[in-house]
């Protein structure tokens, strides 16, 4: 490496920027983008450089060096041109800050309704609003090419970057190459460090430009750059897919990873729903699905007295349980999840997309004054619920499928609403309940 030092390079900081819109295929026990990646990078802003501390010692550094020297032949090796490799490992530098934001989580579980108040406030609303107007014209041209809607893209803009003011501003080669060195899943970033490679050879980006989240996403929509290589278009024909300063680029780009996920051109995402009482709530989540007509005889009704959308594979979520606002979503709401697979995720860019347009938000409350279950409190309700033989799955202080599951158990046991939804009044009921059993 040329210029400054390994060890001058682990006292350089790095800005904070935290990831939600990467691109995930992950069918794990999680359900809220605040549990899967934080706040996304248009909800936060970026701390000053700082220094990091010099934590590491001149084995790690060796061990770093090395590593590059190895990644670089083999990279080589995959065709990847010599002047290519010097541009991007010449002055690779180490984060530390990248790893210590891959190894953290939030101490409590983020509500769905305050990660929706900030990704659909209404600043947000009245921005995407202008952006749509300032950018209409690639927003269209997207939309009839792969059937995309314009503010459903444009909302993605939102959630993703907050429209380009933050996309992020650490070096794509740095964070994946310290991922690749010392993340938790150094497979994965090794193929994404690859692809970012070949972006470079392929003259798309230069190393300087390619900038984006510590967790390697990319431009104002937040492609990695294994997407990037799917699904970047060059719609402004200047010869090279540019997603982080030609928004022709971004907008097509969005959209045909949409179109490829499996959107339905005409078809809403879904729609916010009333259930009747008595509703069996153990049919409420992605894995159930059932047509418009079926949901509606097993009392589901749109909200707002309309009609049902007409979809053939359609399941209802309730976020936040039978006290809040429940939707029937469709495949188009799947499609969204294909781009962050996360519940809160998928219903902001809907909501956004929604109101973008000039239609209501949400018309239902939220609970808001259940409080915040840390993760400690989850683990200990997934130790509780396995404990008393309502399986929870591995307690990993994740709230998701398995441990919704095992609550809906617990619930019908007690003679409550089975509706899986997690409080610090129900993980006090399993602690009595758990007591009780065990004297």
């Amino acid at each position: 490496m040329t210029g400054m030092t390994m060890r001058q390079v682990l006292l350089i900081s790095v800005v904070f920027v935290w990831l939600a819109g990467c691109q995930t295929l992950s069918h794990g026990d999680t359900e809220s983008a605040a549990d899967v990646a934080g706040a996304s990078v248009s909800e936060t802003s970026s701390d000053s450089e700082r220094p990091s501390g010099d934590s590491d010692n001149a084995t790690d550094v060796d061990d770093f060096e090395s590593w590059i020297e190895a990644f670089r032949r083999e990279a080589a090796r995959e065709g990847i041109d010599g002047d290519v490799l010097a541009a991007a490992f010449d002055d690779v530098q180490y984060r530390e800050r990248v790893v210590e934001l891959d190894r953290s989580q939030p101490e409590f579980v983020r509500p769905i309704w305050e990660y929706l108040d900030t990704a659909v406030s209404a600043t947000r609303i009245e921005h995407g609003r202008e952006r749509l107007a300032a950018h209409r014209d690639s927003a269209m041209l997207a939309e009839r090419r792969y059937g995309v809607p314009a503010n459903v893209i444009v909302a993605i803009w939102g959630i993703e970057s907050n429209y380009g003011g933050n996309f992020g501003d650490i070096s794509t080669i740095d964070a994946l190459s310290t991922l690749a060195y010392e993340g938790r899943r150094p497979d994965f970033a090794r193929g994404e460090l690859m692809a970012a490679l070949r972006i470079l050879q392929r003259g798309d980006i230069d190393r300087e430009r390619m900038r984006g989240s510590w967790a390697g996403a990319m431009g104002h929509t937040q492609f990695l750059p294994s997407s990037f290589e799917r699904y970047a278009v060059d719609a402004d024909d200047d010869g090279r897919r540019d997603i982080w300063n030609s928004i022709p680029d971004v907008m097509a780009s969005t959209a045909h990873y949409l179109d490829e996920a499996g959107w339905r051109s005409g078809e809403p995402w879904g729609v916010e729903v009333r259930l009747d009482e008595g509703f069996d709530y153990g049919l409420a989540g992605t894995e159930t699905r059932r047509s418009s007509r079926n949901w509606a005889s097993a009392g589901v009704h749109a909200v707002d007295g309309g009609s049902l959308p007409d979809f053939e594979q359609a399941s209802i979520l309730v976020p936040a349980g039978a006290q809040g606002p429940a939707f029937m979503v469709g495949p188009n709401y799947r499609a969204i999840l294909r781009y962050n697979n996360a519940t809160s995720y998928a219903l902001a860019v809907g909501m956004l997309a929604r109101q973008i347009e000039g239609a209501s938000g949400i018309q239902e409350t939220w609970p808001r004054h259940e409080q915040p279950l840390s993760r400690q409190d989850v683990r200990d309700m997934q130790q509780l619920l396995n404990g008393l033989g309502h399986e929870a799955g591995t307690p990993d202080g994740i709230l998701g499928p398995n441990t919704r599951h095992g609550l809906r158990d617990f619930q019908r046991r007690i003679g409550e609403i089975p509706d899986g939804f997690a409080t610090q009044r129900l993980l006090e009921r399993l602690r009595d309940v758990s007591g009780e059993t065990s004297q």
